[in-house]
């Protein structure tokens, strides 16, 4: 009987683990997450207003929209973007997600846009947040705040040894709750 169990018990040896999502949850981790994703809780909401950006033929403007809440149970941040032409078009779109690494203790943004992705690191502030785009041999710094209830943020072109160039702007204003993406989920039935 032995003999005859050694195949099989050489066969479960050479299966693949278990998949993630058969493995019991984190429960410290996730705590872990959610409260370092409170810091961003300020975001969540429909928000609108008016967005600039430098281009090489001149300032190209939109009614830029953002709509932001929280997914996972709170672990992460699904973010959407829009910014809309003066006859309505979509002129920009763009997607993320932002996350909190536990076992890095950092703020991780992926992000996608104009037919390019990336994961960047966003570091919150007192109030609102920075990440950076590495390009070569220069990078594009976006900061963001939060005052006066205008979530501004700004986009600069970092190049050594010169003074950063503003290319982006926009104000926002929060214009209700959402709750997106959350909620009306496919139910069990």
């Amino acid at each position: 009987m032995k003999q005859s169990l050694r195949p099989l018990l050489a066969m479960l040896l050479l299966l693949p683990p278990a998949p993630a999502a058969a493995q019991p949850p984190d429960m410290q981790a996730m705590a872990a997450e959610r409260e370092a994703m409170a810091r961003l809780a300020w975001m969540d909401g429909v928000w609108r207003g008016p967005a600039t950006t430098q281009t090489p033929s001149g300032p190209h403007s939109v009614t830029q929209t953002e709509r932001i809440g929280p997914m996972l149970g709170g672990t992460i941040k699904v973010l959407e973007g829009r910014g809309y032409n003066p006859d309505g078009s979509t002129g920009f779109n763009a997607f993320g997600i932002i996350s909190w690494d536990p076992a890095t203790s950092t703020y991780r943004l992926h992000s996608y846009a104009q037919g390019r992705a990336g994961d960047f690191t966003l570091t919150p502030t007192a109030d609102g947040y920075v990440w950076t785009i590495p390009a070569g041999p220069f990078s594009i710094r976006y900061t963001a705040t939060l005052a006066g209830g205008t979530w501004t943020e700004v986009g600069d072109r970092i190049v050594a040894g010169q003074p950063p160039q503003r290319f982006f702007e926009m104000h926002l204003r929060r214009v209700s709750d959402s709750d997106w993406p959350a909620a009306n989920g496919p139910g069990p039935h």
